[in-house]
This record gives C-alpha cells, sequence and structure tokens, in this order.
C-alpha cells in the first residue's frame, strides 16, 4: 500500500480483553475500515462486535476460522492478539495470505519459530510489528538516540523491576496455561520491561543466568535476569507478579551518565550527563508515535517507519530461549545463535 491508496482493510484475530482497546483505537481512524473478526465461536465474535463496534458505519463479518476470513475478507492487514503460543502459526499464515502483519506481545514462544518466522517477514516484504508500548515514546526514542550516538558514553549497564498483582489476577486463565501462554509473567507482563531493554540495547543476547520462583502455579510468577548482551553490556531484570503494588523502573547506565526511565510505559524519565542533571532533555512529541496501532497504519500508508520489527522478536527470543533454559538446569545458558 501507498500513501494514495484508500482506507486498510484491516482483520482482528482474536477477540478477547486486549482486543477491545486496539479495536478503541482503530475503529474510528479515518484509514481504516475493521472489515472481519475472527474467534473460536460466534458468539465470543458476536459479543466483542456488541461491546466494542456498536454503532460504527461498517459492520465487520465474523468468522470462527482465520483462514475463511482471508479467503472471505480479503483483508489488507491483521492484528493478531490470542494466546502466546497460536502467534507463529497465525502470523506464519497471515502472511502467506498477503497480510501485514501486527502481533501481540511475545511475538512467540520458541527462538527456532523466531528464526523461521524472520525469515518469512523477509521473503514477504510486508510490514510486521510487535504490539510493545515503550518503542512508540519520545522518552524512548530518545533513550535509543543517546545509545546509538553514545552521547553519553558507552552503554555498560542496565537494571530494572517490574511489580504486579499478576498471579492472582490471572489465576484460571489461560495466562497460566503453559499450553497457550508459554510460560508465566515474564511472558506476559515481563515482556514490557525485557523488550523496552532489548530494543533499546540492539544486540543479540549472549547468555542469561535466571532465579525463578512460581509460587506453586504452573507457570513463573516472581524471576530475577542477569543477562549478558553479545555487544557487551550486562542487565539484572526483576519480576515481581505476587506483589499488590503495581511499578516499574529502568536504570541505563552509560560511562558518561545515566538515564532513569519508566520501563512500562515511558511516562517518566531523568537524565544525568556526566554528574549533573539534565534540567529540560530535548525530548519533543513528534519523537513519538500516537499507539503502535497508528504506527502500524502509519507504516502500511507510508507515512512512518515501524517502530518494532520481526527482529525486535527475535532479540527477545533468545532471551526467553536462555531464561527458560536457565530455570531448567540452574546453569546461565546460551541461546542458539540464528544460522
Amino acid at each position: 500500500m501507498n500513501a494514495t491508496q484508500s482506507k486498510v482493510r484491516l482483520a482482528l484475530l482474536g477477540c478477547g480483553g486486549m482486543m477491545g482497546a486496539h479495536a478503541n483505537r482503530l475503529k474510528s481512524h479515518p484509514d481504516v475500515e475493521i472489515v472481519a473478526l475472527c474467534d473460536v465461536s460466534e458468539q465470543i465474535v458476536q459479543a466483542f462486535a456488541a461491546k466494542h463496534l456498536a454503532g460504527t458505519s461498517h459492520q465487520p463479518h465474523v468468522f470462527t476460522e482465520p483462514a475463511a476470513m482471508y479467503t472471505a475478507a480479503q483483508p489488507d492487514a491483521v492484528l493478531i492478539s490470542t494466546p502466546h503460543t497460536q502467534h507463529f502459526e497465525q502470523g506464519m499464515q497471515a502472511l502467506a495470505a498477503g497480510c501485514h502483519v501486527f502481533i501481540e506481545k511475545p511475538m512467540v514462544t520458541n527462538l527456532d519459530q523466531a528464526y523461521r518466522l524472520a525469515e518469512a517477514v523477509h521473503h514477504s516484504g510486508k510490514i510486521f510489528v510487535i504490539g510493545y508500548n515503550t518503542p512508540c515514546s519520545a522518552e524512548f526514542y530518545y533513550l535509543r538516540e543517546l545509545i546509538r550516538n553514545q552521547t553519553l558514553g558507552r552503554l555498560e549497564l542496565v537494571t530494572g523491576f517490574l511489580s504486579q498483582d499478576w498471579m492472582r489476577g490471572t489465576t484460571g486463565t489461560w495466562r497460566q496455561d503453559p499450553a497457550l501462554s508459554g510460560g508465566g509473567q515474564a511472558y506476559d507482563s515481563g515482556a514490557h520491561l525485557f523488550n523496552s531493554l532489548c530494543w533499546s540495547v540492539e544486540s543479540d543476547v549472549e547468555e542469561v543466568f535466571a532465579y525463578v520462583d512460581n509460587h506453586g502455579a504452573p507457570v513463573d510468577i516472581n524471576s530475577v535476569s542477569s543477562i549478558r548482551f553479545a555487544n557487551g553490556v550486562l542487565a539484572n531484570i526483576t519480576v515481581s507478579g505476587n506483589c499488590p503494588s503495581a511499578g516499574s523502573f529502568m536504570t541505563f547506565i552509560f560511562d558518561g551518565g545515566r538515564v532513569e526511565i519508566d520501563g512500562w510505559g515511558a511516562a517518566w524519565i531523568n537524565i544525568w550527563k556526566g554528574d549533573q542533571k539534565v534540567k529540560y532533555p530535548p525530548i519533543t512529541p513528534e519523537m513519538g508515535a500516537p499507539s503502535p496501532d497508528h504506527n502500524f497504519i502509519d507504516a502500511i500508508l507510508g507515512r512512518a517507519e515501524p517502530r518494532t520489527s520481526v527482529m525486535n522478536g527475535v532479540i527477545q527470543s533468545q532471551l526467553m530461549e536462555a531464561f527458560y533454559e536457565s530455570q531448567r538446569t540452574g546453569r546461565p545458558a546460551r541461546p542458539p545463535r540464528r544460522a
């Protein structure tokens, strides 16, 4: 598609709670027409449409099979928000159908799948983005430019934490079923913090050592990860899924300064150059994007560069592959390199 084309014909695959947020952002977008909805039952889809798309001028068609949706509705793009372990097959199917793809985090739950999906994206020539928040913020855009340009010197260390009452809030849902989620809090809300790390550092993962506490659940609840990237950056990330007080914090430490930032939503940032705090960092709204959804549409229409890519998903898959291998063995683990 290009900037002269009419509306992007968009399909929504997976009509759960998170898709409601996407639908609410996109249903009134002037360059989007939601043409199809798909989930495992027509009842789920109809309830979703009644809740989130009532009153819209065009009611999308209802499907329970993605293949039928692609054949009948012929969308230009698809937004996938389904259980984590389904992302790979659904992403590959969408690319084969000729769609641009927005996939919720995590991209996949298997490193080999990440490499295969990256190859498919490369051959397709389609826009492919992952539903992370911080890359669309002006604050993280500015931080990554500081790292790339070595404005504060060389990045050496990163530390951060995320806390959330995740265990109680997800009990009895697919998020605590390993067959559907692929893992626990580290793969769910924790993925935001890990992506903020991987997206900013922009390096393959060399090694991970993880301590994990499941708290009797079938998936990880609390974890502490020590990470070494191939470019030499060291990181330590703490993810709590058993805390009633939600919060997040990250510090990026350079040999010439440091940056403190909200690693979940980039709501705030503090910068030190040398030992002096930068009172008014030159961050402007133009450095950000309104949302991952808006960035996806703008990228399809040729108006913006996509803020995330399949390679971000590959690097995070390297991290998580080594994370769970370290949990299993009790030793540091290295992810297999791409061929």
